[in-house]
């Protein structure tokens, strides 16, 4: 079969979602499958390019690029309705790969929805679309309001929300235009997967019936214990002692300030914190004795990181779609301290694979963190847990479900029925 994954960033633009996309398309192309993948076009990488695994890369310009300070944080993102650009980009691309499907991430599908023309000539695909965040019914994505969990869309509540985050006009205009735009997405669009509950639930499309809900995956080969290599301790500059390890955006919707008042409220003895991540505009510049902050770690880096903590403490306050941030500590075979927000709670069992505290309680988090440094045998036994449990969802586990839904959306084999794992693999 021929895929082309269209996503707005890849490698060597790192983030959770390029690492799903990434991932993703060597899986596929392992499976013998015909992979290609689209994306915004980025300084410093080739337009086009072939990864080892076979996957060809094609990287395009959006004309939201071309617009300063439009749409982008620390890189331009795909804008909520289909840009002129990229459409006319698409389209090429299309062409030269004839995919029987395109599966298309967040935003980056609305340039792929006028192509899903029917007409005499024109090339005929299925449309996937994963949701990473809440970005198909929320113009900031993060489905967040006045610094807590948004109470679902509407417009009362959201042209306020967008005006403030984006700062101007074109929030309320992006809260408009995605709104249009997810009706004709909700009529052009095959099937919806969302990476959660809390995204399935959260977007309305888990009352769609075209939709499914498959998680975020790890590669299989992070569930193996390796040693570290020398080369590696010499490249990461990690504590000799044992410490405590957060992974993600440094930033309060993250729990970061919530788990440095935690952290600064344990005895002195405590081990050390080590952050990791990437820098935002409410990131601390002040931490307590004991805690360090590394940016923009390769991501072996980071594994290395999981593997030699004690223990991965991720606490957002926002409904985190699928960290895949916790599923690399639990593979790595780490307990998680976490809050039950988003998708964490698909992911982690308390008093299984990790504790689950109250968002946004320093309190509550210093506790379960002093907990698990002082018993030894609970750590042990919830490192199990987390590692058995990071099995379903290795992507072994989860291609075979995308390989599934990639069947049933193919014009060519648009009247199969719903398959079943190795009945499917067979079939593509």
């Amino acid at each position: 079969m021929k895929i082309l994954l269209l996503a707005q960033f890849f490698p060597p633009d790192y983030g959770g979602e390029e690492w799903h996309v990434l991932n993703l398309a060597n899986a596929l192309a392992g499976r013998g499958h015909h992979v290609a993948v689209a994306t915004q076009r980025m300084s410093g990488a080739p337009d086009e390019e072939v990864l080892a695994s076979g996957v060809q890369v094609y990287r395009f310009s959006t004309a939201a690029m071309r617009v300063p300070g439009l749409y982008t944080t620390s890189r331009a993102h795909h804008p909520p309705v289909p840009d002129p650009l990229g459409v006319r980009e698409l389209r090429r691309i299309i062409r030269q790969t004839r995919p029987d499907v395109v599966h298309a991430h967040n935003w980056s599908v609305n340039s792929a929805v006028p192509l899903r023309s029917h007409s005499s000539g024109s090339h005929q695909f299925g449309l996937v679309l994963t949701l990473h965040d809440h970005s198909h019914v929320c113009a900031t994505q993060r489905f967040m309001r006045n610094g807590a969990p948004c109470e679902g869309a509407s417009l009362s509540r959201c042209l306020p929300c967008a005006a403030h985050y984006y700062r101007g006009p074109v929030g309320p205009l992006t809260v408009l235009a995605n709104s249009a735009m997810r009706q004709w997405k909700d009529r052009r669009i095959d099937h919806f997967i969302s990476v959660s509950t809390a995204v399935a639930k959260g977007t309305g499309v888990i009352r769609l019936p075209n939709s499914s809900i498959v998680p975020n995956f790890v590669p299989d080969v992070l569930l193996e214990q390796r040693p570290e290599s020398e080369e590696t301790k010499l490249q990461v500059p990690l504590p000799g002692a044992p410490f405590l390890l957060f992974v993600g955006d440094l930033c309060q919707e993250k729990g970061v300030l919530t788990l440095l008042r935690a952290y600064d409220s344990m005895p002195l003895d405590r081990p050390p914190l080590v952050l990791i991540g990437k820098r935002r505009p409410d990131t601390p510049t002040t931490l307590p004795q004991g805690a360090v902050m590394y940016f923009d770690w390769a991501h072996e880096h980071v594994i290395e990181a999981f593997r030699r903590s004690l223990f991965a403490v991720i606490p957002p306050i926002c409904p985190d779609a699928c960290p895949t941030t916790v599923l690399e500590a639990m593979a790595c075979g780490r307990p998680v301290v976490a809050t039950p927000m988003g998708g964490i709670v698909d992911m982690v069992t308390d008093g299984e694979s990790g504790l689950m505290v109250t968002p946004g309680s320093p309190d509550a988090l210093a506790a379960a963190m002093s907990r698990l440094v002082a018993d030894d045998e609970l750590r042990c036994r919830l490192a199990a847990g987390a590692h058995a449990r990071a099995r379903s969802f290795a992507i072994s586990a989860v291609v075979d479900r995308l390989e599934e839904i990639y069947q049933r959306v193919a014009p060519s084999r648009g009247d199969v029925p719903a398959l079943e794992g190795e009945e499917a693999t067979e079939l593509a």
